[in-house]
């Protein structure tokens, strides 16, 4: 390596490889904007050769910028194996990891037990992406996600977390006051909550379709919490996981032995990272909590022939 720069200098370089943009790589290593363009003019000037093309939308690698990233992420990929041979136990568990979740998991179902990982692993600072768009993996945007899906390719480490059931919703005042509901047929004449259409960033939020063909939501929000406040206050039906609805007083299920979606929680994680101590305590929590609170994800049918179908149907 050249004596004039250093591991640090390589580390700001994967930061604005990996985003592309100044503020965004300084915020990732908790510096200021001037640092990062100061230390990356600092290693193309010890490397005599320019590593990214300065434009109004960002930092774009250069051909020879392409070739450094795995150089570098191989000296990454040292450096962390390095710490991990040299430490071991609680006092490896320590540093930053970025977990990347759906939205309805990250806010109804691992947000109630931060708690628990925070005493437990007090030396772990973890940083809770829960948005509509998982976070890239592959660009080490974050360390961890949980996704609907598992990549059909590529350098990761994926395992089920969870399959969970989904179920159509209503609230007891809009049921009240619209017709009955016997059968998928008449899901046709109401109103439904769900997904900016266009805005779908994986299959597995397309619900209405696999409910009932050609349903539209007349009510629509990229937020999975936004569309469960606009179900409460009775703007329409409207398909939410178990997890996320079981708990509230106001919600009934329509067709409840009728209509079940089925999804699984993939958790997934780049190879390299995966043996990463402070990585795998973090994998290691998710699987005990979800193991532990199995039945919260999935809806248990009642026995046949003691079922019901909607309440109101008798009005």
């Amino acid at each position: 390596m050249n004596p004039n720069f250093t591991w640090d200098d390589l580390q700001f370089f994967l930061a604005v490889a990996r985003t592309g943009q100044l503020s965004t790589a300084a915020r990732r290593l908790r510096t200021s904007h001037a640092t990062v363009s100061r230390r990356i003019d600092r290693l193309e000037f010890a490397l005599k050769v320019r590593l990214f093309e300065r434009n109004p939308r960002g930092y774009v690698l250069t051909t020879m910028g392409q070739r450094f990233v795995e150089t570098a992420e191989r000296i990454e990929r040292e450096t962390e194996q390095l710490q991990l041979d040299i430490s071991d136990g609680m006092t490896s568990q320590r540093g930053v990891v970025r977990l990347s979740t759906l939205e309805g998991f990250g806010n109804f179902f691992l947000s109630d037990r931060l708690a628990d990982f925070a005493n437990r692993y007090p030396n772990i600072s973890l940083e809770l992406v829960a948005i509509q768009q998982i976070m890239s993996l592959s660009r080490k945007e974050a360390d961890i996600a949980v996704a609907l899906a598992a990549p059909k390719a590529g350098p990761y480490h994926s395992e089920v977390l969870t399959p969970y059931t989904l179920h159509v919703y209503g609230a007891r005042s809009y049921l009240a006051t619209h017709p009955p509901i016997r059968s998928r047929n008449d899901l046709g004449s109401h109103r439904f909550v769900g997904y900016i259409e266009d805005m779908i960033f994986t299959p597995g939020l397309d619900y209405l379709g696999e409910v009932q063909p050609g349903l539209r939501a007349h009510f629509q929000s990229s937020s999975i919490l936004t569309q469960l406040k606009a179900v409460r206050q009775g703007l329409g039906l409207c398909v939410l996981p178990h997890f996320m609805a079981r708990d509230e007083p106001n919600l009934e299920i329509v067709l409840p032995e009728e209509i079940e979606l089925k999804r699984t929680y993939w958790m997934i994680c780049h190879r390299d990272l995966i043996a990463v101590p402070r990585v795998r305590a973090v994998r290691d929590f998710l699987v005990e909590a979800v193991r532990e609170n199995r039945s919260c994800f999935l809806r248990e049918r009642s026995v046949p022939g003691t079922g019901h179908r909607h309440a109101l149907e008798a009005q």
